[in-house]
């Protein structure tokens, strides 16, 4: 028999949890001390503390984790909690790692204040454009909230097209607007067309009006598109001008499976102060 602290010792765990773990009937001692209520356990019962913290390791509360070790919980119902938790830490890992990305382009505009800067800014009068678009919602105009709805929604379009026999006649594009509830921000994935279509399919149409807009080419990810728009802020507040709504983006070379291959151009419309 192991005193509660050698078993403890042995199991990598604190004796309060031991404690826990027998006032909840998850794990109680081998046998206690009638006088002392001091409690003991057995090398043997180190096998079921073990399959306690693996299983609350995946996230799984006590309450489930006894049900398992007692087997209350058939098959059925095992596989369907792994998988739930599964995809709960799937999900957390792909908002880990865009947040990653997020703090990280966040640094390097950071390093990069206060340099000069080679990049040209053109204003200039951008022609009104027909353009067929697939749309969803982002949470936010965060790179990290915006990828992820973005990114999906071309090869979505363009096998669309593709359905209904249709070529683009230009490049990729996206654009931006508030949505309706104030709560997100509407993300417009869309390819230029000619001519006076109306409908492809079951993609919409629609005609992008002409706008006045401070533009720049950005070479790389659009993860680190911040660092250009920071460019943008600089001329605006230079030259004394406003902007007026979300940046429209060209892709001039648009590379999915090597984003740091794109070239952009950011137009990011603007009006007098």
């Amino acid at each position: 028999m192991l005193t509660i602290g050698d078993f403890a010792s042995l199991g990598r765990v604190s004796v309060r949890m031991l404690r826990h773990y027998d006032s909840i009937g998850l794990l109680p001692p081998a046998a206690v001390d009638p006088h002392s209520g001091y409690r003991y356990y057995t090398a043997a019962q180190l096998g079921r503390l073990n399959r306690v913290i693996a299983l609350k390791d995946l996230g799984l509360t006590l309450v489930q984790v006894r049900a398992i070790l007692d087997d209350t919980v058939d098959l059925v119902e095992l596989r369907g909690m792994l998988r739930l938790r599964r995809a709960q830490l799937a999900a957390q890992l792909a908002a880990d790692t865009a947040r990653l990305s997020s703090v990280e382009a966040r640094l390097r505009m950071i390093e990069t204040e206060g340099r000069m800067t080679s990049q040209d800014v053109v204003l200039k009068q951008v022609p009104p454009i027909r353009v067929a678009a697939l749309s969803a919602v982002a949470g936010s105009y965060e790179p990290a909230d915006i990828g992820p709805v973005l990114t999906p929604l071309y090869p979505e379009l363009f096998r669309r097209l593709e359905a209904a026999g249709f070529t683009p006649g230009g490049p990729a594009l996206a654009w931006y607007d508030q949505a309706a509830d104030g709560d997100g921000v509407v993300v417009h994935a869309g390819v230029g067309v000619e001519g006076s279509l109306d409908a492809v399919g079951d993609v919409a149409v629609v005609e992008l009006p002409a706008i006045t807009a401070v533009t720049t080419i950005h070479h790389g990810s659009m993860d680190t598109a911040d660092r250009s728009m920071q460019v943008l802020a600089r001329w605006i507040e230079e030259h004394d001008w406003r902007t007026d709504g979300y940046a429209r983006e060209l892709y001039l070379e648009y590379w999915p499976e090597e984003a740091d291959k794109g070239v952009t151009e950011l137009q990011l419309p603007v009006r007098r102060a």
